[in-house]
């Protein structure tokens, strides 16, 4: 008996070494207390830290709108056959006043349709809203052939504009704007002439500060309204 308890001891010592060590059952490195940080276990635990890290910014990033706005098929004749491609053009906005828009060519639509999003993200660009629904101010833009008008809206009017133009709005989060395109049809033309209208909008607050005056000023001299309503419109002017 006595032997059988000394055996025993040393085999509880031997396990509680291993486990120190970091070794597990058959004397290789485990994931013990000792041998996480340098056996197999921590570099897993480590990429699985950075894995987290990477989820909960995606997780944080702001939630955008994505307009398709047209694919074109393209097809290159070549020895055996044809090769086809497509180009995609996507606008992208958050519905807080950026949107952006941007084109990507692929053999497949899938693929160009992501590169369209990801060239649609990098060229996104604010525009300033008026009680977040609508423009400060009429507005002319125009690209090639392509020529566009907007108009700013009372509430409850809602979007008035057509194809591309529609969806630029949409995204961009504008709820009241009348719209009129003179010209080419293409989209491309046309996104393009209406952002450089947009490109044109400016808010009184801009306007205050680049000419050194209150807001209040400039509205109550353009609208010939009183000292008292000017100063509460110009205490709703958040952008």
């Amino acid at each position: 008996m006595a032997d059988e308890n000394n055996v025993a001891v040393a085999g509880a010592e031997g396990a509680a070494q291993d486990a120190t060590q970091g070794r597990g059952p058959r004397g290789g490195r485990g994931r013990g207390p000792g041998g996480g940080d340098r056996g197999r276990g921590g570099r897993d635990g480590n990429r699985g830290r950075r894995d987290d890290r990477r989820g909960s910014t995606e997780e944080q990033g702001e939630e955008l709108i994505e307009k398709l706005v047209h694919i074109n098929r393209v097809s290159k004749t070549v020895k055996g056959g044809k090769r086809f491609g497509f180009a995609a053009l996507v606008v992208v906005g958050d519905g807080k006043g950026r949107a952006g828009f941007g084109h990507g060519k692929a053999r497949e639509v899938p693929e160009a349709i992501s590169k369209a999003t990801a060239a649609a993200k990098k060229a996104m660009v604010r525009v300033p809203l008026k009680d977040g629904r609508t423009l400060h101010h009429d507005g002319n833009g125009h690209f090639g052939a392509g020529r566009v008008t907007v108009r700013s809206a009372p509430q409850g009017t809602g979007i008035i504009a057509g194809g591309p133009m529609r969806a630029i709005f949409e995204s961009l989060g504008v709820a009241d704007v009348v719209t009129k395109s003179v010209g080419t049809s293409n989209p491309y033309n046309m996104i393009r002439a209406t952002f450089e209208a947009l490109g044109e909008q400016t808010s009184p607050k801009a306007v205050a500060q680049r000419r050194g005056k209150k807001i209040a000023d400039l509205l109550g001299r353009g609208h010939g309204a009183t000292q008292q309503t000017a100063e509460a419109e110009a205490a709703a002017v958040v952008e």
